[in-house]
């Protein structure tokens, strides 16, 4: 290990430790097939009546889109910073044949049951995926390590984004690419995190921290990496997710406020990318 690798300790909110622990976000119908994400749905007819295919699809068609934006398939070495139940990191190794994937969360009740998950993948191919306990703001990894850093709907839950950049931008070797999918607060209006936990209890209690999205871009910056972009993919996402949640949840509930965030400018979903220097 690197001089500037830390070994992951303690830390982990008491929001995450539940909603990733006992409550198992993973096994819920709405996040179908083991994704955690609220899905990329450019591709879905959401004219028509939606199913668990069409849901899988829209949070594989998200991976697809974070990992392009990273840079695959150029890359060797991929990092997964919140990988959950690895569904995405599996998802990498099937689409890029050549890649290694570490994958690294907080929790270690999802890193249990990620490798229960991809137990026979860990036995074919033990060198192409390994799990690894990490937190976001210090990543138990070398420097220099990795071709590309991904994060996908994980960065919502860090407490700390300059710590996270600062890590991303030590384990990514130089022309390395990081990409990060996660909702943000448009701007940094001062009353942004009281709109928030008005409407949606992911806020109110703590899971999701309210920022705006600059906060990762100057994060990304301060930490020396360059080509910094965050790009709008709400139109792509709010929709999609508020018709699949249809399913399940009344108008008038709190998990329906996700769009009516969205549409009232408060709240939006980015992919962020930046490159360490060569």
């Amino acid at each position: 290990m690197a001089d500037g690798a830390k070994q992951a300790g303690p830390g982990m909110r008491p929001a995450v430790r539940e909603a990733y622990g006992p409550a198992d976000l993973s096994g819920m119908p709405m996040f179908a097939g083991g994704f955690i994400n609220f899905g990329y749905w450019r591709a879905i007819d959401l004219d028509l009546p939606l199913d668990e295919t069409d849901r899988i699809r829209s949070q594989e068609d998200l991976y697809g889109r974070v990992l392009e934006a990273a840079g695959l398939p150029g890359a060797r070495e991929l990092l997964e910073v919140g990988c959950g139940l690895g569904m995405g990191c599996a998802s990498a190794l099937r689409e890029y044949g050549h890649v290694k994937v570490t994958a690294m969360d907080i929790h270690p009740d999802q890193l249990r049951r990620a490798r229960d998950a991809h137990a026979d993948l860990l036995g074919k191919e033990p060198e192409r995926l390994r799990f690894v306990q990490g937190a976001a703001e210090r990543m138990p990894l070398a420097d220099g390590e990795f071709d590309a850093v991904i994060s996908v709907e994980a960065a919502q839950h860090f407490p700390d984004l300059d710590a996270f950049a600062a890590q991303t931008a030590r384990v990514l070797r130089p022309g390395g690419r990081v990409a990060v999918a996660s909702f943000f607060t448009v701007d940094d209006a001062p009353g942004r995190p009281g709109e928030l936990a008005a409407l949606l209890d992911t806020f109110a209690n703590g899971l999701d921290i309210a920022r705006p999205v600059r906060a990762l871009t100057d994060a990304m910056t301060a930490a020396g990496l360059t080509d910094v972009h965050a790009e709008s993919i709400g139109r792509h996402v709010w929709p999609g997710w508020d018709r699949w949640l249809s399913r399940w949840w009344a108008p008038d509930t709190w998990p329906r406020n996700f769009l009516h965030a969205y549409e009232q400018h408060i709240l939006d979903y980015y992919v962020v990318t930046a490159e360490r220097p060569r």
